[in-house]
């Protein structure tokens, strides 16, 4: 589960204080998630999220996250809307922690999305590129490719013990995508970790958007690519192109794809399930056995990119020609 930080009643209401949203009814932790700490929230003035910002997030950031969630909410994007304190801020303290408070919005995540699910993300993800296209704070993405050789050095020297000859395969894919990683594409905000259980649904229409700890500015491109590999693959690893074209149609009826950006999109599909698979296989190597966060399985996303070295065009994810 996901609550590194134990807060107690008493904490709670002398934080709940200096906001406007009633007395406190009741509180319990969120299991999702592997950075922060969450709580949901019922008071009297309605049901809120609670996030305490761990190490693992620069409370330099939270400006940009939280002013970023204000902005969507208000250009019409359905995602959490930070709630002000008394003084104007979005930002508290509790438990020794950056602390602060979003709504709470309806729905769930799905366990096995299906092609118009993802036709819906699509939408949303160009709906989100579009609305932020005017945000004046900017932030680096910290997980892009120049980022990618240092993370990769911290587990090099373990990696054969995930599987025989690793080692070699990532320094080569490293060095290729170094070499080759496109140079100016359109770039914006992006939410740059879309996955299902970051987007929910009632029924199978879609009712929001979370968990904007990873948005930053980079290639608009590079988050279709992260979709692709997060929505459109199989439990057995294949890939549903059915899927791939309902996620990349639904992205161009709102935002086309420029044709250099369509001639990337292998590249960019390549590369994100090589920062996928470099977390995860840190996270793999280093969680200690017991520990409360659920460790995922980086060779999910080491089989997802040698898919990706396969592909010699979008078409292959579904892109349609003129798209």
């Amino acid at each position: 589960m996901a609550v590194y930080t134990d807060v107690n009643e008493e904490q709670l209401k002398a934080f709940l204080t200096e906001y406007d949203v009633g007395t406190l009814l009741s509180y319990k932790g969120i299991a999702e998630g592997v950075e922060n700490t969450n709580f949901l929230l019922r008071t009297t003035g309605g049901t809120f999220i609670l996030t305490l910002y761990e190490k693992r997030v620069n409370p330099d950031h939270l400006p940009f996250f939280l002013g970023l969630m204000d902005h969507l909410a208000l250009k019409g994007l359905s995602c959490p809307l930070p709630i002000h304190r008394r003084d104007g801020g979005h930002l508290g303290e509790l438990a020794g922690r950056p602390a602060a408070m979003v709504s709470f919005l309806d729905g769930a995540w799905l366990r096995k999305p299906q092609a118009p699910h993802c036709r819906e993300v699509g939408r949303a993800l160009a709906a989100m590129h579009v609305a932020g296209a005017d945000f004046a704070i900017r932030r680096a993405n910290g997980l892009t490719v120049a980022n990618w050789r240092p993370l990769w050095e911290g587990s090099r020297d373990r990696a054969d013990e995930v599987q025989p000859d690793l080692k070699a395969e990532i320094d080569q894919e490293l060095t290729f995508l170094e070499q080759h990683w496109p140079g100016r594409l359109p770039e914006g905000v992006i939410h740059a970790d879309l996955f299902p259980d970051n987007v929910f649904f009632i029924d199978d229409r879609l009712s929001g958007l979370i968990d904007f700890y990873f948005a930053c500015n980079d290639f608009l491109a590079y988050d279709v690519a992260i979709c692709l590999n997060a929505w459109c693959f199989e439990a057995d690893g294949a890939f549903n192109h059915t899927k791939g074209m309902a996620l990349i149609d639904g992205y161009v009826s709102i935002r086309p794809l420029e044709a250099r950006e369509a001639a990337a999109l292998p590249l960019l599909a390549r590369g994100a399930a090589l920062r996928f698979f470099l977390t995860r296989l840190h996270d793999w190597l280093t969680t200690p056995d017991g520990a409360l966060v659920v460790k995922k399985d980086p060779l999910e996303y080491l089989r997802k990119l040698r898919f990706h070295r396969q592909v010699a065009s979008g078409a292959e994810y579904g892109l349609r020609t003129g798209n």
